[in-house]
């Protein structure tokens, strides 16, 4: 299996992205992986790793990039390259760092947008109190969504977390103000009635308050609110460590607590840490892209690649190209 990575975007670029690929390499020998960037910049050492391929980039796309622009120009940037080798086959899947709507464009305009899919989805997994995580779609790839876009982003999400995560049946909900049926906008009340017809184990309305307690495996809502949730779940995890190493570090006796609760302090911070979980999947494409967090160390450079590799493995592209499609013969 060979995984396409950008080596150049993303705010620890390239030395994060290099050290996350050899994890990789060392972790997973059954694939091989094509790195591409600047190959001054990645360093003669990586290079020479027998299951590793450099491709030369003169140029990259940057954080401040306006993204479609920037994908149709830069046309040797090491984004536009990946996506690129993802698109020809020459790779299963691709991983980049780098800026988020250019790896939409990429996606969208380089990969292909699968038959049946009104409108990719980005999907990351968020830490649950239990430690297993629930995968939440779409965060923030499409500020607008029609009540058929939340429908195949259960479909999607369901099929990525039965075939990955191992879930039998897993549970999809749909975020909203209140578990109620009738309770919403226009949105989430047609949605509701679409989703219950579509083939998930739909479990109804769910709330943002239940979220991290583990009420649903998939939880499906535009991007716009999507987006503002997550970001909201990643400022409360680091406000609240904040918050704990200062009330820990006010005094002498805090001190000693802060020393006797350090293991458990650091499950805490283990459960939260979004490197644990991988990246971001933007599904509905016809391959696998995975978008890592842009501040990714090499941890979650690492997790993001095992989770291009199981996604092509269990070739989750295609069958939710399959089911969409069944979908679609029934409207």
């Amino acid at each position: 299996m060979i995984i396409a990575v950008d080596a150049m975007g993303g705010d620890n670029a390239p030395d994060a992205i290099v050290d996350g690929v050899r994890g990789a390499l060392e972790e997973f020998p059954d694939i091989r992986i094509r790195l591409y960037g600047d190959r001054e910049a990645i360093g003669p050492d990586i290079a020479r790793h027998e299951r590793l391929d450099v491709i030369h980039c003169s140029e990259k796309i940057e954080g401040d990039d306006e993204p479609v622009r920037a994908v149709r120009r830069k046309k040797d940037a090491s984004m536009v390259r990946m996506a690129q080798a993802v698109r020809d086959k020459e790779a299963d899947a691709g991983v980049s760092a780098g800026n988020t709507g250019a790896l939409m464009a990429a996606g969208l305009f380089v990969v292909g947008r699968m038959d049946g899919v009104d409108r990719p989805a980005l999907a990351p997994t968020l830490p649950t109190v239990d430690g297993s995580g629930f995968l939440m779609l779409d965060m923030g790839a499409n500020a607008d969504a029609k009540p058929r876009h939340l429908a195949q982003y259960a479909v999607m999400g369901s099929i990525y977390a039965e075939r990955v995560t191992g879930l039998q049946k897993p549970r999809v909900g749909l975020l909203n103000i209140g578990t109620e049926e009738n309770k919403g906008n226009e949105l989430t009340k047609e949605a509701y009635g679409l989703i219950a017809q579509a083939p998930v184990n739909f479990i109804g309305n769910v709330e943002a308050r239940d979220l991290l307690n583990g009420v649903a495996d998939v939880v499906v809502t535009d991007g716009f609110t999507g987006n503002m949730v997550l970001k909201t779940i990643e400022g409360t995890a680091q406000g609240l460590m904040h918050m704990l190493k200062e009330a820990f570090m006010s005094s002498a006796k805090g001190k000693i607590g802060a020393l006797l609760a350090k293991d458990g302090l650091g499950g805490l911070k283990k459960k939260m840490d979004y490197t644990e979980y991988g990246g971001a999947g933007l599904f509905g494409l016809k391959a696998p892209l995975i978008k890592a967090h842009g501040s990714s160390n090499a941890n979650a450079i690492k997790n993001a690649i095992r989770q291009a590799r199981t996604m092509a493995e269990y070739d989750v592209a295609g069958q939710i190209g399959e089911t969409i499609g069944r979908m679609g013969e029934h409207e």
